[in-house]
């Protein structure tokens, strides 16, 4: 069985290099961009089983990308995590109600963010295969 992918987009290569090293020791393939674009773009093309955002970006910023996935047939239903420095109420109420699937402000525990996409993993598995017996 081929290895659940992850993009993670975020321009901070300290944080891209802790999630990357713990979810490839989860067995995940992991991917990266540095900026909003470039994660759209890397998203269209291959497709990952979930990804890793945050707001802060150059390029676009992570509502723009946000934007871009959930209304694009080829990722509408990917499955998004939130990871930003950007904690505050307003903040997660925005991201809750723009679609994505967890909101994980920074600084943030990295057991919980490999939980967090296990679990979010596991659920859109079990929703294809519901899809596909109906």
């Amino acid at each position: 069985m081929p290895s659940k992918s992850v993009l993670i987009v975020d321009d901070d290569c300290a944080v891209s290099k802790l999630v990357r090293y713990n979810l490839a020791a989860e067995g995940l393939t992991v991917l990266s961009a540095d900026d909003g674009l470039e994660g759209v773009e890397m998203a269209f093309e291959h497709r990952p089983n979930l990804v890793v955002l945050d707001i802060h970006m150059p390029k676009l910023n992570g509502w723009e990308v946000l934007w871009q996935l959930r209304n694009d047939s080829r990722t509408a239903n990917t499955p998004i995590i939130m990871l930003t420095v950007q904690g505050d109420e307003d903040s997660v109420t925005e991201g809750w109600t723009r679609g994505v699937d967890c909101y994980l402000p920074k600084p943030f525990d990295i057991g919980e963010l490999v939980m967090m996409v296990k679990r979010l993993l596991e659920v859109a598995a079990e929703e294809a295969l519901t899809v596909g017996l109906d």
